[in-house]
């Protein structure tokens, strides 16, 4: 049992096309970190940190110089760091893992930190999901795929990707992308409420990918199922203190991009 904070972010997407001034945005997400580097005993990031990323054996993408540096200065100051693969930063192998130290975990997983039980996840694979989503996701972790994928040059692949990205995000209004999200939520509550009827012990469930912030703590003998929301203008994170309590707080949020 430590004496400091734990924190948790997700959704960063840092170096995504559709976001103004991305560069900006990286060094936001490292003031924040610089905000935390003095009362964090660990900080779990659960996925979609990078909007893309394919780490090939020899060579890495460019880019996020300053986010990856603030991470292994963290790591350097003695801060845990763990790393829950989203579905877009999915292709994290070892790189970072041995050049700053940090734990990188694939999927829903239980941790023990701060003396409590929870479940983290990134959220995309958890719960009932539509049959082509399930196919690309398996698509994505199965090592043949992967083998495939990086004998491409990246001129083409990263087009590729990076596009896909964007119209994902773009192609829909705020109205259909808050639908989408809220069908999410109660997905993923449907699925900590299964959970934790086999698995009692868990005492949170912690999840990212939906872009909403909330915990719901209201059902009896149900702990709480929590959204870490994201980075894109909320800018939210969660802080589990020594004393077992949780906090949905926002650095810096960007108030025009909510209108």
């Amino acid at each position: 049992m430590h004496n400091k904070n734990t924190y948790f972010i997700s959704d960063l997407h840092l170096g995504a096309k559709y976001m103004p001034d991305p560069l900006e945005r990286e060094r936001r997400v490292c003031r924040f970190l610089d905000s935390i580097k003095d009362d964090a005993a660990e900080l779990f990031l659960l996925g979609d940190i990078l909007d893309y990323w394919y780490e090939y054996k020899y060579v890495v993408p460019r880019g996020y110089i300053r986010f990856l540096g603030k991470l292994a200065e963290l790591a350097d100051a003695g801060v845990k760091i763990t790393w829950v693969t989203g579905n877009h930063d999915v292709w994290l192998f070892d790189y970072l893992r041995d050049q700053i130290g940090l734990t990188v975990l694939y999927g829903h997983t239980e941790v023990q930190t701060a003396g409590k039980r929870i479940l983290i996840a990134h959220g995309d694979d958890v719960g009932v999901q539509p049959a082509m989503y399930r196919f690309t996701r398996w698509c994505f972790y199965n090592k043949v795929c992967q083998w495939l994928y990086a004998g491409i040059h990246p001129r083409w692949t990263y087009p590729i990707a990076t596009g896909w990205s964007n119209e994902n995000r773009t192609r829909r209004n705020l109205q259909e992308q808050q639908a989408i999200s809220e069908n999410a939520a109660g997905r993923l509550v449907d699925f900590s409420r299964d959970y934790h009827k086999e698995h009692p012990d868990v005492e949170a469930f912690i999840y990212g990918h939906i872009h909403l912030a909330r915990i719901y703590d209201s059902e009896q003998d149900m702990p709480p199922v929590i959204m870490l929301g994201e980075w894109i203008s909320l800018n939210s994170y969660l802080v589990l203190t020594p004393d077992g309590q949780f906090s949905l707080n926002y650095f810096e949020q960007d108030i025009s991009a909510l209108r």
